[in-house]
């Protein structure tokens, strides 16, 4: 008798394609750093300002259509639901210390430092949320916790001592220094982000959260350049449209839909595979060195994290 071939379940469905949709997005978002190097590298004139708000105005129509989307939805289904002047307002602070913010000085440290060294500094934000939640609970760090950010540090610190030992740079000390503090203000983000997500969702906090900071990157450029964009090659603005696109935009989505199918403790250990990504298209397409140093300094930051993240989940 003919035995009938195993179906997949729809639940197995869900989850292979929210693991399949969070590695997406950890690679889109971990090819920004090099995205953003490859810029800097065709005009001496693009500060960090300018590449950010060519990457924000290309990415604020798509978040608007989205916004809209999602209040107009919203509001037929669910009345209760509908934003209050404080939700306004965490939005508004919350858009402006994730996306604006942090990224500002994520893209100035940029030029300063490698795109492996930006990526690895940058992933510490899931050890400085348990730090800082730590400290504000007055709550003691337990076991595995200290185990998982003494290993990310010394990683860490081994990568930082590699990239001073290798690179002639007077710029890595400011470069580092501003990207830590991106991570810092990220992780803060983190923290403050979480009740509104489960106020309003996902998708419609990313989206408004998002339109708020692109505005806000506008006015930081009309300040410090005036209306005038500066005459930039070519391969600048494909640059930054890539990044909009496959760097801000779709991976934002993806991980959004990713975390809703295997939560977000499961997402977090999938998107460690970020920085090896970063580590692997910095040295093809910007030359960066692949040091013994450097990869095991990534395996310990990549340990850690992964012992935090089981540790939530």
């Amino acid at each position: 008798m003919h035995q009938p071939e195993p179906v997949i379940s729809q639940n197995n469905q869900q989850v292979i394609f929210g693991y399949l949709f969070v590695l997406l997005g950890a690679f889109g978002f971990s090819a920004k750093a090099v995205l953003v190097k490859l810029a800097y590298t065709y005009s001496y004139q693009l500060d960090a300002i300018t590449l950010m708000v060519l990457r924000m105005a290309i990415s604020l129509p798509f978040f608007l259509v989205v916004a809209i989307w999602s209040a107009n939805d919203s509001a037929r289904i669910n009345d209760a639901q509908r934003l209050s002047g404080q939700d306004w307002l965490m939005i508004f602070g919350l858009g402006l210390l994730g996306y604006y913010i942090a990224s500002f000085l994520d893209f100035a440290g940029l030029q300063y430092i490698s795109a492996s060294l930006e990526r690895l500094i940058l992933f510490l934000y899931p050890t400085m949320v348990v730090l800082f939640t730590a400290a504000l609970q007055r709550r003691a760090i337990n076991r595995h916790q200290a185990l998982a950010l003494a290993l990310s540090y010394t990683g860490m610190i081994l990568v930082f001592v590699d990239n001073m030992a290798s690179i002639a740079s007077s710029g890595l000390l400011l470069g580092s220094a501003l990207v830590l503090s991106s991570a810092v203000a990220y992780a803060f983000f983190l923290m403050g982000s979480g009740m509104m997500v489960k106020r309003i969702g996902s998708t419609r906090f990313t989206a408004y959260s998002m339109t708020v900071a692109c505005l806000a990157t506008g006015l930081h450029f009309v300040i410090q350049h005036g209306s005038e964009m500066l005459s930039l090659p070519a391969n600048v603005y494909w640059l930054a449209l890539i990044m909009a696109i496959f760097s801000t935009v779709l991976p934002a989505f993806l991980m959004n839909a990713g975390i809703r199918r295997i939560g977000a403790g499961s997402a977090s250990i999938v998107s460690s595979a970020g920085p090896i990504a970063t580590l692997g298209l910095a040295f093809l397409l910007l030359g960066e060195a692949l040091t013994l140093a450097q990869l095991a300094g990534t395996a310990l930051v990549l340990v850690g994290v992964y012992v935090i993240s089981r540790a939530k989940s």
